[in-house]
């Protein structure tokens, strides 16, 4: 008798349940586990090539572990996911499928329709690899409800016991310091580079498979990421030790210079299962018992993965499919040539997009308070920026990516993941960055010659929404400054506006 575990690309995690689940009722000699490389997956869009490697490269090695670890393992690339099943199934004849639920919809769908398109039987596990597929704060959401993010994150630490004594209270007596979080880098500061890692021969045989075969973003030229679990988990060390200390305080800060600056850079192993996001709450958590980090880093990181990814990840089960192509402003322009050349003389989005096409990544507060900001201000039409952020990020995957752009960066939900639309002018970019500094535009002037765009986009957008900005508390901050715009103010304003949006190409 001979079953199959299929493991997807994004589950290399080391408990997987399908396997697990095999061993236990077949054992494990009568297991065969399939694994595929999908030609018409990878290039549904154009993806960022260091994804790709990234990708494959783990998978063969996760492949090469399970060999050693005695498993038979039938690894196949093919021009299409249908092929290579069907060519397991006819060399194999296994009895029965064995699944751990793909965190995208499309795919849990294809696992879903195993069984009457190949005629074969398909154990379908939840998946483990997020924590609110362990426990569910909302198990039972009400439809058009709003579940603000702050509320699942306390149920979700005092679930799994994260910074919260014996009562379910936080430690430090707050369950949110992001306040505290708000320092720009200084100018003489030097944060450490993230541990880099030399490509072997199974990922430079990668490396020159995806530059031949696939349309990507960008190219695989300094590839340095990890690729094992081993090396993901010397990875998490290397944060853990050296930039964790520093991580709050600087966790809104953007630099010219410094890229990643104290984040960790781990979002795109834990999205392939190749760390766990609890093991990593829970080392955070160790680090501020014994005193070596300070309760606002460590609460900002396990607010990032426990609160952030996991709301995520639950919106986008609740809210799919409907929330794929929402468009809450109507907007309709067409992104800006340079998204995918970097070419433009705002500095902050030359830094940023330039980041982004040469490493596949930047931190959360430049994709969120600079490219989105910019194309929420700007107009852009919603499906297209989600297209750039799932083609140029190494850690973008649909449930990610989705209610993130629609949802928290544009606002073209209509609210029901974020709680406002994210939208700031200059001042905040100057106070959180030294892009400013450098930019032939002025920060500081709202109209004229040389007026930084945020600033006459920023208003622009308040006056043209100013009805439906009105309806949101969060807003009202904003909505005051309009007290201080005369009616000739508010002309050129949306002169300026109409004068710049026209220009984009």
């Amino acid at each position: 008798m001979t079953v199959t575990v299929w493991i997807l690309g994004d589950q290399l995690c080391k408990n997987h349940p399908a396997l697990d689940y095999a061993v236990e009722q077949y054992g494990k000699s009568n297991i065969v586990i399939l694994m595929l490389e999908s030609e018409k997956r990878a290039g549904r869009i154009s993806y960022h090539a260091k994804k790709l490697v990234l990708l494959f490269s783990a998978m063969r090695h996760i492949a090469e572990h399970l060999r050693m670890q005695g498993f038979r393992v039938d690894y196949r690339i093919s021009p299409r996911t249908g092929e290579a099943i069907l060519g397991h199934l006819k060399e194999f004849q296994p009895e029965a499928v064995i699944a751990m639920s793909a965190s995208e919809f499309r795919g849990r769908i294809y696992q879903k329709n195993l069984e009457d398109k190949f005629g074969i039987p398909v154990i379908q596990l939840p998946n483990t690899q997020f924590l609110s597929g362990r426990f569910d704060p909302y198990p039972d959401p009400q439809l058009g409800k709003r579940y603000v993010q702050e509320q699942f994150y306390r149920r979700m630490r005092r679930n799994f016991q994260l910074l919260v004594d014996a009562d379910g209270e936080p430690f430090g007596g707050k369950w949110n310091f992001d306040k505290d979080n708000r320092r720009r880098l200084p100018s003489n500061q030097k944060p450490p580079r993230p541990i880099a890692f030399s490509p072997d021969g199974i990922t430079m045989q990668v490396m020159e498979e995806v530059g031949r075969k696939y349309r990507v973003v960008g190219n695989s030229d300094g590839f340095n990421l990890a690729v094992t679990r081993e090396q993901a988990r010397q990875a998490a060390y290397d944060f853990f030790d050296y930039r964790l200390h520093d991580f709050g305080a600087y966790e809104d800060a953007m630099s010219c210079e410094n890229d990643i600056i104290y984040h960790s850079k781990l979002s795109p192993y834990i999205n392939l299962g190749l760390l766990d996001p609890l093991w990593l709450a829970r080392e955070a958590q160790t680090r501020y018992s014994e005193g070596m980090a300070p309760i606002n880093s460590v609460e900002g990181f396990i607010r990032q993965l426990v609160g952030w990814r996991e709301y995520i990840y639950w919106q986008y089960w609740r809210l799919m499919p409907e929330i794929s192509g929402s468009n809450f402003w109507g907007f309709n322009r067409a992104l800006p040539e340079f998204f995918w050349n970097g070419e433009t003389e705002m500095n902050c989005l030359k830094h940023v997009i330039g980041r982004a096409l040469h490493d596949g990544y930047t931190h959360h507060i430049e994709r969120l308070m600079v490219v989105c900001n910019f194309c929420l201000l700007a107009g852009i039409d919603p499906d297209t920026v989600n297209i750039w952020f799932q083609s140029v990020y190494i850690d973008a995957y649909e449930w990610v990516m989705l209610p993130n752009v629609y949802g928290m960066g544009l606002y073209a939900d209509g609210g029901m993941v974020g709680t406002k639309p994210y939208i700031s002018s200059a001042n905040y970019l100057s106070k959180m960055s030294d892009y400013c500094r450098a930019c032939v535009f002025n920060h500081k002037h709202r109209t004229g010659v040389g007026a930084c765009p945020f600033n006459y986009l920023y208003w622009n957008f308040i006056l043209e929404h100013n009805q439906i900005l009105k309806a949101n508390p969060r807003m009202s901050r904003s909505l005051l400054g309009l007290r201080h715009l005369d009616q000739e103010d508010k002309r050129l304003i949306q002169e300026s506006a109409h004068q710049f949006l026209n220009s984009l190409v």
